[in-house]
């Protein structure tokens, strides 16, 4: 590989001829050799997107020179809009805890662009990152990509979710089942019943999403190095938000205290918290799905979800519950996920937190995880699955729990033997409490007939 020598303030060193970045990434390269991974491409569009905006709200308060912004809001709109992104930004996710390596990254990168198009020298720390410092540009762009990604994949992907779960179960809200808590039988349920709850957990869900929506907006961006905003214009906070939203279609907002959003990353945590919380719903969807799908003899079998691939490489026939089981292992790293970005949020030590690109990777890989998958789930397991009601009445009728509609007239003694009784001779609770009570048989089949029994009263 033919190399050239650039310099920084530590002094000189190799980079490959043909890199758009210069010393301080090849420094990076070479010191964090450890995942091979680099921060996601969504946060790196927030990083140009940042760029841009200050490009343009430095030309207003006279900063720069109108050329010399346009030069970088140029650069800025090549590299969003390049198929090749990605491999002008190799920095490491564990580098040191600022993220200063990546934007000086997208300094450098922008820097060599933009001096193209000025015809003269950009430099990376006084033209690209004026006013800017990465103790405030990369807590502003764990912001700016949270919510670009919410808004742009994980808030539809889920309300896609929640409307395909809806109209599924009111399509099945002519089929009734078992009811089960602690997995044993309990009474019935409709299937609408057992879809919209969770439906309504799922719009819990956004609706604390959107809430925490309103935080991420808000950035520390202006509060430079410490928090004070030294080297940045009084004005630049301001005219920097309203130029991002400009660009983004979003509206931000400058932060309330800057030193509270450098210092800490307590939105961040709080979303995880939240991203947690949807896995958790992912979890509760996918194993009932698992559940209701079991068998198809042995298990539960009350419906079947679409056959999409072998099951097994040594058992023929078998069909799995790949987009159950899928979810589920998404719901499972986004909880590790959870628990990383939480000992991150821990490390604010003093005025900056010093984990701030393993906070954006994780945050923001479990945004797209939740997002792809909730489109799976929908799509491929909710709105294909089909419901096996010869199943469901086979074991609803024969339910002994049922006898629990008597309780209000023979009392709870009485209709407890019942059950016992119909549990041992393995018949109809209706049968048992014919012989057992008072009551005649038309009489008993409307009090227990299942269908009734899922809209409540006495």
């Amino acid at each position: 590989m033919k190399m050239r020598i650039e310099k920084d303030s530590m002094g000189e060193l190799d980079v490959p001829e043909n890199a758009l970045y210069g010393a301080q990434t090849q420094r990076a390269i070479n010191n964090f050799s450890i995942s091979g991974e680099p921060l996601p491409e969504a946060f790196i569009r927030s990083l140009i997107l940042i760029k841009a905006a200050a490009a343009r709200a430095n030309q207003t308060l006279e900063c720069i020179t109108p050329d010399m912004s346009k030069a970088i809001q140029n650069a800025c709109d090549e590299l969003l809009n390049a198929d090749d992104l990605m491999q002008h930004f190799p920095v490491d996710v564990f580098q040191t805890g600022s993220g200063t390596s990546s934007n000086m990254n997208a300094n450098e990168v922008i820097a060599t662009l933009s001096s193209r198009y000025y015809g003269s020298v950009v430099n990376p720390n006084d033209h690209v990152n004026y006013g800017q410092s990465s103790n405030d540009v990369i807590p502003s762009a764990i912001h700016i990509s949270a919510t670009l990604e919410l808004t742009g994949h994980l808030l539809p992907a889920l309300e896609h979710l929640k409307d395909t779960i809806v109209e599924k179960g009111t399509a099945l809200a002519g089929y009734t089942k078992t009811g089960r808590t602690h997995l044993m039988d309990a009474m019935p349920v409709r299937l609408d019943q057992t879809f919209h709850a969770w439906a309504a957990q799922l719009q819990d869900n956004i609706d604390n999403l959107t809430y925490l929506e309103s935080k991420t907006t808000q950035l520390a961006q202006g509060g430079t190095a410490v928090g004070t905003g030294i080297n940045a214009h009084p004005e630049f906070a301001v005219l920097f938000a309203k130029e991002l939203s400009d660009l983004t279609k979003v509206t931000f907002t400058k932060g309330q205290n800057f030193f509270a959003l450098i210092g800490s990353q307590d939105t961040a945590v709080a979303l995880s918290g939240q991203l947690k919380a949807v896995a958790v719903t992912y979890m509760k969807i996918a194993n009932d799905l698992r559940w209701m799908n079991s068998g198809p003899l042995a298990g539960l079998g009350e419906i079947s979800l679409h056959a999409l691939q072998p099951g097994s490489s040594i058992m023929p026939g078998k069909v799995n519950p790949v987009i159950p089981e899928a979810t589920a292992m998404v719901a499972a790293q986004v909880i590790g996920n959870d628990a990383a970005i939480t000992i991150g949020g821990q490390s604010g030590n003093f005025e900056l937190n010093v984990m701030l690109p393993m906070i954006a990777k994780n945050l923001l890989n479990s945004i797209k995880l939740l997002a792809n998958s909730g489109q799976l789930l929908a799509d491929n397991a909710i709105a294909t699955l089909t419901v096996n009601e010869d199943k469901l009445n086979e074991a609803l009728h024969r339910n002994p729990i049922l006898v629990t509609a008597l309780n209000p007239i023979i009392g709870y003694a009485k209709a407890a033997d019942i059950a016992k009784r119909a549990y041992k001779e393995s018949r109809p609770v209706v049968d048992v409490a014919e012989e057992e009570t008072d009551l005649g048989r038309e009489e008993l089949l409307a009090l227990l007939d299942p269908a009734k029994l899922t809209h409540g009263g006495i």
